[in-house]
């Protein structure tokens, strides 16, 4: 950047009254004042004829004048760069932006005041001062931001004001590049839950199956020397006339799908602490656990939107790009917001198929006929398990004693479907939830009468009854 460079006009003599007018506007108040006053004492000194006041007058008026032509007239070449680490921060954590400026030409830079364009969200507006830069030399500076919001926020342009030794005239120029970070949700480590079907292969949730299912459909190959004879497919064999043998197993990622219901009139409530936050960071956890055992996951709302995106049955691909897929989920948590859609219906239509593997869904207040349409979706999934959050525990604190769940009868329906439902109390922590929710599975919960609430939470019990359990055969274990 040209620090000194003046505006562009039509011409050289526009560009020149442009510049100058441009030079003038950036007088500061002890400039203007001296100006002011050495034109009042020259006109002073011309009522009352007094020399020594007007050479005084002179003196006042031309030094602001002086100052802005030597600042306007001088050249640096400056170049300025950013760099945010990390580039994705979660809410409530902070981030440290560095700034680096170069001095690129010949001249040393005179005061320089480095200031970047930060929103409100983030913290006050960064300002630096910088007291020289020699020739080919560079200083680097940094700053913290922080946001309680999720979101994506724009860092910039960076902005160089240049000041006079007496500081009587500031002129500013300003980057043009800038740079976004990325505040994502929250995200807590779970605990690991050993899922059913497991066996060796991509890690812990892995099950192996066949190329193609069903005895019909193994597509044969011919024999190779060292291929086992107990592979041998005789019908293809007589057909062909030459040795032919199955398709040998091919490894099967196991598959997760976390449903985060968005619904605007299923939450009550805004801010960091809200029912919608915390079913955000639900998700956000569930997809980095479920990403770190190896599972192929993707995120679905009820929207019906799918990332990583509709290839390969929109879920994430190989371990190499699973980081890559990680991020771009995080990305579109970081700015997800209530949709205005009233039904899970879409979402129900994207999970066809039957074979989606494990589904995870956080869900705020559903009424009978939602609550059915997510009965539903488990048919169309291996197992399930949802966290209901209610707007009335959210916004008022705990029901009364003895009171019931008001998500009571969405709690029963789902759990009648076969899933592992429990009901989410303001304050309580996923971590204490998941593991309670394998030790529901694992019938600890129904040995007690039921599983009682996680330390640190408070809320009428969510476990289900043996009913509810029997439907969910063959999930968790």
């Amino acid at each position: 950047m040209a620090a000194g460079e003046p505006p562009a006009g039509a011409g050289p003599e526009s560009a020149e009254k442009g510049g100058a007018r441009a030079a003038l506007s950036g007088l500061t108040t002890r400039g203007r004042s001296f100006l002011a006053a050495g034109i009042a004492a020259a006109i002073c000194a011309y009522v009352l004829g007094q020399e020594d006041l007007l050479r005084v007058g002179l003196l006042l008026a031309v030094l602001p004048l002086v100052s802005t032509t030597v600042l306007y007239r001088t050249r640096y070449q400056v170049a300025g760069s950013r760099r945010l680490s990390p580039a994705r921060a979660p809410s409530g954590s902070e981030a440290r932006v560095h700034l680096r400026v170069d001095n690129v030409s010949r001249l040393p830079t005179g005061l320089l005041m480095l200031q970047d364009r930060v929103p409100y969200v983030l913290g006050p507006r960064p300002r630096f001062v910088l007291d020289r830069v020699e020739a080919g030399g560079k200083r680097e500076v940094s700053y913290r931001v922080r946001s309680d919001l999720r979101g994506r926020y724009p860092l910039g342009p960076l902005q160089l004001r240049l000041t006079d030794p007496f500081g009587m005239c500031e002129l500013t120029r300003a980057f043009s590049a800038y740079d976004t970070l990325t505040v994502i949700p929250r995200t807590e480590p779970l605990p690991p839950v050993r899922l059913s079907g497991e066996a060796a292969g991509y890690g812990e949730g892995r099950q192996r199956s066949l190329a193609l299912a069903g005895e019909d459909d193994v597509i044969p190959r011919l024999y190779r020397h060292g291929d086992d004879l107990r592979r041998v497919h005789w019908r293809s064999t007589a057909r062909y006339g030459e040795l032919m043998v199955r398709r040998e197993e091919q490894p099967q990622r196991a598959r997760c799908t976390v449903l985060l219901d968005t619904r605007d009139l299923a939450y009550a409530g805004a801010g960091p602490d809200s029912a919608f936050e915390w079913a955000v960071s639900g998700a956000a956890s569930a997809l980095v656990h479920m990403l770190e055992r190896g599972y192929s996951v993707r995120l679905l709302t009820d929207t019906g939107s799918s990332v990583p995106g509709e290839g390969a049955g929109g879920f994430a691909g190989s371990t190499q790009d699973s980081s890559d897929s990680a991020g771009l989920m995080m990305d579109t948590l970081a700015v997800v917001d209530h949709s205005d859609g009233g039904g899970l219906s879409r979402a129900y239509d994207v999970l066809r198929g039957g074979n989606e593997g494990l589904l995870v869904g956080f869900f705020g207040d559903l009424d009978e006929e939602q609550a059915a349409v997510a009965a539903k979706m488990r048919r169309r999934s291996g197992a399930a398990l949802a966290f209901v959050l209610d707007s009335d525990l959210w916004t008022h604190g705990a029901p009364p004693p003895g009171g019931p769940l008001p998500a009571e009868r969405s709690l029963r329906l789902l759990r009648e479907a076969g899933w592992t439902a429990l009901a989410v109390p303001p304050g309580a922590r996923l971590a204490d939830l998941w593991r309670q929710a394998g030790q529901e599975r694992t019938g600890a919960g129904a040995a007690s009468g039921g599983a009682s609430w996680p330390s640190g939470t408070s809320g009428t019990s969510g476990t289900s009854g043996t009913s509810g359990i029997a439907g969910m055969s063959g999930a968790w274990s």
